[in-house]
């Protein structure tokens, strides 16, 4: 059996190694390492697999987020909620812009954030919702928009972990993740559904003027060289890994096909455990459906229900499973994001997830006999 990985990058380059490596070779040929040709094409062929008007690539996806920000001219005091079970970048920006994060907590079911909550935290001060597509599947939107539309606010969509996944509205209209909102986010680090060979990242929007004054930020504040109409960022997505993406952009629909495969064959193997909860999607579907992309598993997460999960952890580790925890410490209780506003027992469900949770194993490139591994290991633990 191969080694198991949390993420094979290497298995997933070997069969497309050819078409990385003469994509690369081009960008080297021409020395158009930054904004150059394959940064353009990229960016086209990502727009018109998205259905979205336009997609700015940036530096990295915490910049993305950043820059989104920036462009909606949201100014220092102004209140952002966002979901207090996601990754520090999220609620980072907000700080770092001096605007006043405000976290709330999440959905039990698909660990989104909660509409609840978010009704609860709208005060005059909003301006804006992030909703973070966490794991690989959308919050719920049509409820979200509706709220902004209602009380006059942005949405942000975070869509790190969910690119290529799609959104059914209550009406029945289809939307990718990214595009629903006022504008998004997402990244290309390495370990995600897409990813580039190092840092990478792209706002997405359909609103024209925004999308102007995107391409501006991320550019030091110019549109013509010299000339500095906003303040702005150095934020570019370099050539080579415009390079990477591109070449790997045509497999992104099969890349989360074998990731729903891999979770339909966990759910498989976990169902009806006592001690576990699988992971469940929304827009009425579950993960065991044949035919759906509401949810494509940039990670694939348990509950654990009377397990200890520390003493999991190891048993895995020990047979050569990586495991890990998403996320162990609620935002708010993070010491850089403290404050006395918040009430822990207006994050029940955030606690909660942050002491059962474990993610397994989740990429392109697991087979049926690590899968069968894995999941039988688990269960002889909980015997």
């Amino acid at each position: 059996m191969k080694k198991i990985q949390m993420v094979d990058l290497k298995g997933q380059y070997a069969p497309i190694k050819d078409q990385v490596n003469s994509s690369i070779q081009e960008v080297i040929n021409t020395t158009s390492f930054i904004n150059g040709p394959k940064v353009k094409a990229f960016q086209k062929n990502l727009e018109d697999y998205l259905g979205v008007k336009h997609v700015i690539p940036c530096a990295n996806g915490t910049d993305a987020l950043q820059i989104a920000m920036m462009g909606l001219g949201l100014k220092p005091g102004d209140e952002v909620i966002t979901a207090d079970f996601t990754f520090a970048a999220t609620v980072e920006v907000i700080a770092l812009l001096g605007l006043t994060p405000v976290l709330v907590d999440v959905d039990s079911e698909n660990f989104n954030i909660d509409i609840e909550a978010i009704k609860k935290a709208i005060t005059p001060k909003t301006k804006a919702i992030v909703p973070v597509h966490l794991f690989g599947q959308c919050a719920h939107m049509d409820e979200i928009m509706e709220l902004a539309k209602a009380h006059q606010l942005y949405v942000i969509e975070d869509n790190a972990q969910a690119i290529g996944a799609t959104y059914t509205s209550k009406n029945g209209t289809k939307a990718k993740a990214g595009t629903i909102g006022h504008i998004a986010s997402t990244s290309f680090f390495p370990s995600k559904n897409l990813g580039c060979y190092g840092d990478g990242g792209a706002i997405f929007t359909n609103d024209d003027d925004l999308a102007h004054t995107i391409r501006g930020i991320v550019n030091h504040g110019m549109y013509k060289r010299y000339h500095h109409d906003v303040v702005g960022v150095n934020s570019r997505l370099d050539s080579i890994q415009a390079a990477v993406l591109d070449a790997k952009l045509p497999h992104l629909d099969s890349y989360n096909k074998a990731r729903q495969n891999t979770a339909r064959k966990y759910n498989l193997a976990f169902k009806d455990h006592p001690n576990i909860i699988t992971p469940k999607a929304g827009n009425g579907c579950v993960t065991l459906c044949d035919n759906c992309d509401c949810h494509v598993f940039h990670q694939y997460t348990l509950k654990l229900k009377n397990v200890d999960r520390d003493g999991l952890v190891d048993h895995l580790n020990a047979k050569g499973i990586p495991c890990g925890v998403y996320y162990p410490i609620p935002l708010h209780n993070q010491k850089a994001y403290q404050d006395d506003r918040y009430d822990d027992n207006d994050f029940q469900i955030t606690n909660q997830l942050s002491n059962e949770v474990i993610s397994l194993p989740m990429h392109t490139e697991l087979d049926d006999e690590q899968i069968e591994f894995i999941t039988s290991s688990v269960l002889a633990y909980l015997t």
